[in-house]
């Protein structure tokens, strides 16, 4: 059973690295309001990419069917995979009938919810992570942290040292352009003798039965241009519906995540390259099961912007690793139980419900209210940890009995004159927060007070 709780406090006690985490993300969020701030129609473009995305969900059975029948009119080869072994099984059949020893791949969420890089490991391909956030996680056997920064909590110090473990570079030397171009020059030699090139899919557009890719380094095109053999796997809820809806995500998706107006590549894939292949390999996972949660549906609106991460207090502090979640932050916590409910009950208590994540959203994914829905689920089938539902049982009584709540507050006014309550209760939680003075005086016996005045 996953317990954020637990995991996060090994982040948090490197309080150091807790703040410079906390620091840089929240960084990252103002350079995304800054982006917002400079587009007037901002709150329209979201609206609407909510209502294509709720359509789309509606509608998706048809669709897929459209977006199939134009990618086979584009050559390309459509694949449908209902569980994340299936998947697998045919990237892994695609390699061996070309008899692939090499494969790039270009950021990918999706790849990284199958483990498709151990899984054709131990089939003995090679497979590299090109993406350099992806390449430095993948040679500390991590998973990635954050969706968008996958290596956010890792300093320039650490790839420095790893740097040069792995490709021998000036020990101690932690510029980042002199390690960029190491990375470089070592992924370019993989890019030249790849068989295969995997990607992901920022988006899937039914009309045309073409994917676009949005990256920063422009390696999702050389993986795609250099090997014969390009495979892109995709979530089925990827989908939208025409070509024209495209700039409205393209508008929102980059500002969301990094503050840019655009990612440096948007890249148009309409079939293979010349004399190549493109395979497209749709996952379900129990995805088409979210449809049917009118709590739950707009979660599959999520175009992976990695916003509201940023924004949340929860996930800045205790870093992405504390989910045990292959998407972590909020829209981890709304989507991983739909996987293992029990497997991941502690990840909705993971939030305070400030609703920050809510209003950052570019699609408009009511994320608190979702939380909040799986608190419930979680408590109504059991899963709830108990020493949380005892305390809660517990705090219920009391909170419904005005009695009962005014002989506690009083006996806790008593015993915080003799130990402070931060001591008493919260533990580990309350090392990072202050709780307020016990005052001296209740609302109750003020306003007895101030009626007999």
């Amino acid at each position: 059973m996953t317990d954020h709780a637990s995991k996060a406090y090994s982040f948090i006690e490197h309080s150091g690295k807790s703040a410079w985490h906390d620091k840089s993300l929240w960084y990252v969020r103002e350079k995304r309001d800054l982006a917002t701030k400079q587009i007037p129609e901002w709150e329209k473009l979201r609206e609407t990419a909510s209502q294509i995305k709720a359509h789309t969900v509606s509608k998706l059975d048809e669709y897929l069917i459209q977006f199939e029948k134009n990618c086979q009119a584009n050559n390309i080869t459509v694949h449908w995979a209902e569980k994340v072994e299936e998947l697998n099984e045919i990237v892994l059949k695609i390699a061996k009938d070309k008899n692939a020893k090499n494969i790039v791949k270009s950021k990918s969420m999706l790849t990284e919810e199958c483990h498709l890089n151990p899984f054709l490991e131990k089939a003995g391909i090679k497979v590299v992570d090109t993406d350099l956030g992806e390449r430095i996680v993948q040679m500390r056997h991590e998973t990635p942290s954050h969706i968008v920064l996958p290596a956010i909590h890792t300093k320039k110090e650490e790839i420095s040292d790893l740097f040069h473990e792995e490709l021998g570079t000036e020990k101690g030397n932690a510029d980042p352009t002199y390690l960029t171009r190491a990375a470089r020059k070592a992924l370019r030699e993989d890019f030249l003798n790849a068989d295969i090139g995997i990607t992901g899919v920022n988006f899937a557009i039914a009309e045309t039965g073409g994917i676009t890719v949005c990256t920063n380094e422009g390696n999702a095109d050389l993986g795609t241009t250099l090997p014969s053999v390009h495979i892109a796997c995709m979530g089925l809820e990827k989908l939208i519906p025409k070509l024209e809806h495209l700039g409205v995500f393209t508008r929102l998706l980059a500002r969301s995540a990094t503050g840019q107006a655009i990612t440096t590549y948007t890249s148009h894939f309409h079939g293979p390259r010349p004399g190549g292949e493109m395979h497209i390999v749709i996952l379900d996972n129990k995805r088409s099961s979210i449809i049917a949660e009118p709590d739950f549906r707009r979660s599959l609106s999520c175009i992976r912007c990695g916003a509201c991460m940023n924004t949340c207090p929860v996930y800045r502090r205790s870093g992405g690793h504390s989910y045990s979640a292959v998407v972590p932050g909020p829209i981890g916590s709304v989507l991983s139980p739909h996987q293992d409910a029990k497997a991941n009950a502690s990840l909705p208590f993971a939030s305070t419900l400030c609703g920050s994540c809510t209003d950052v959203c570019p699609v408009k994914i009511d994320l608190h209210s979702q939380l909040l829905a799986w608190r419930q689920r979680i408590a109504d089938s059991g899963h709830l940890d108990p020493a949380k539902k005892i305390s809660m049982k517990i705090a219920g009584v009391i909170l419904a009995s005005p009695f009962l709540y005014g002989l506690t507050s009083k006996g806790l006014k008593l015993v915080s004159k003799i130990k402070p309550l931060y001591q008493m209760f919260g533990g580990k939680w309350t090392r990072q927060r202050t709780l307020p003075e016990v005052p001296k005086s209740s609302f109750k016996e003020i306003m007895k007070q101030r009626t007999k005045g």
